[in-house]
């Protein structure tokens, strides 16, 4: 896998081209969204927090499914990427508390509305790791196009 690590904070979103690895951390209830298109090795990696953007002023869009993506897919067609191509992997979307039914359970509600989303601008969603109870880190090659999933206790997962 190539090297060159660009790092990919919470409610954040980096991109690369024809080469870099993309990584982002501790992804528990959040989801880590690998958005490719292999024609011209355009990636990009968003890290979402919560299902549906309902802020005033929308100042954070990445930290949202609904808006991280619309607004990710943007960036990736202004740099030459068609929607035609770009495909999605996806990897999070864990229970990690047993919580009380106040907030239920965010990382279901994010996985089905990283789905949803995805399927609302027509990208195809290629592999997924979501759900569990267990963070992961997801690993993204914008050269190959491969992403690696790993978490404690479980072997890397290649997406």
């Amino acid at each position: 896998m190539a090297n060159g690590k660009i790092t990919i904070g919470i409610a954040d979103m980096k991109m690369a081209k024809g080469q870099g690895m993309l990584v982002t951390y501790a992804l528990g209830s959040c989801i880590g969204i690998c958005l490719y298109d292999p024609a011209i090795k355009l990636g990009a990696l968003v890290h979402i927090m919560l299902p549906v953007n309902m802020e005033t002023n929308r100042t954070n869009t990445m930290k949202y499914a609904d808006t991280g993506i619309r607004e990710t897919l943007k960036q990736m067609e202004s740099m030459g990427a068609r929607r035609s191509r770009i495909t999605a992997k996806i990897a999070g979307g864990a229970k990690m508390f047993e919580t009380g039914a106040s907030l239920g359970n965010i990382g279901q509600r994010n996985i089905e509305s990283v789905r949803m989303n995805l399927k609302k601008e027509g990208v195809r969603l290629l592999k997924e790791d979501v759900g569990g109870s267990v963070a992961r880190t997801l690993l993204f090659d914008v050269e190959s196009g491969l992403g690696c999933v790993r978490s404690y206790g479980r072997p890397e997962l290649i997406i």
